[in-house]
């Protein structure tokens, strides 16, 4: 009897790792990603692949390829540098151990705009797009594609600055009334710090006051410290 349990036992455990065995797989292969022109160009999807925070499978469409290409033979020597830079970027992430570059060669309406394509190459690989472009990332919002927008993860990542905290900020121009100042921190957040216009150039110690968020990211409002009456004269 106990060998008959045993056999039993064994059967039961080795049916319980077969039925787990598709769903890893299914669950792996649903992890890509599609990556437009305006990805490559920004270049931060190779720091991010490496470190793991995006799906290894990256698929990038021949017809993004072809759009680098033309940029890269163009006029413009700006686009035509940013274009260069985003195909070494796929090269760089074609020879990344860290990722698995698949270039779809799907045929699409020529016609068709190329944010259109994008949408559609990505509800047929039920992948998610990665993009920097602002209207790609509302138009794959409404038809209901997951967008991987860089820009919104680092405005994520942001440390969190609250009212009554106290920091240090460069005064560096006007704001948008004649008696404010503008100053930035570290990560680019904008402080609106007012009565800073006569401090333009200086760096002044201020107190947060409020936060707004904005389509551009977080807006800080701070005062001087020497402008805050002090609880003494305030009795």
């Amino acid at each position: 009897m106990q060998i008959i349990e045993i056999i039993l036992l064994v059967l039961i455990i080795v049916l319980l790792l077969i039925k787990q065995i598709p769903l890893k797989l299914a669950g792996k292969s649903s992890r890509k990603v599609i990556l437009d022109s305006c990805a490559l160009i920004d270049g931060r999807i190779v720091e991010l692949s490496n470190s793991g925070f995006v799906p290894n499978q990256l698929i990038i469409p021949e017809f993004v390829i072809h759009e680098l290409q033309l940029l890269a033979d163009g006029s413009d020597s700006h686009k035509r540098e940013r274009a260069r830079f985003g195909l070494d970027v796929v090269k760089e992430l074609q020879n990344s151990q860290y990722s698995e570059v698949v270039i779809n060669r799907e045929l699409l309406k020529d016609k068709m705009p190329t944010d259109d394509k994008l949408v559609q190459l990505a509800k047929r690989q039920k992948a998610s797009l990665y993009t920097t472009d602002y209207n790609l990332n509302k138009v794959a919002d409404i038809e209901g594609v997951k967008v991987l927008n860089v820009n919104e993860l680092a405005q994520l990542l942001r440390p969190a600055v609250l009212p009554g905290e106290r920091l240090n900020v460069k005064i560096i121009q006007k704001g948008s009334n004649q008696s404010q100042g503008v100053g930035y921190l570290d990560d680019g957040t904008m402080i609106v710090v007012d009565n800073g216009s006569r401090s333009i150039g200086k760096i002044e110690e201020v107190e947060i006051v409020r936060s707004i968020q904005t389509v551009a990211g977080k807006m800080l409002f701070a005062q001087l410290i020497d402008a805050i009456p002090s609880k003494h004269s305030r009795r």
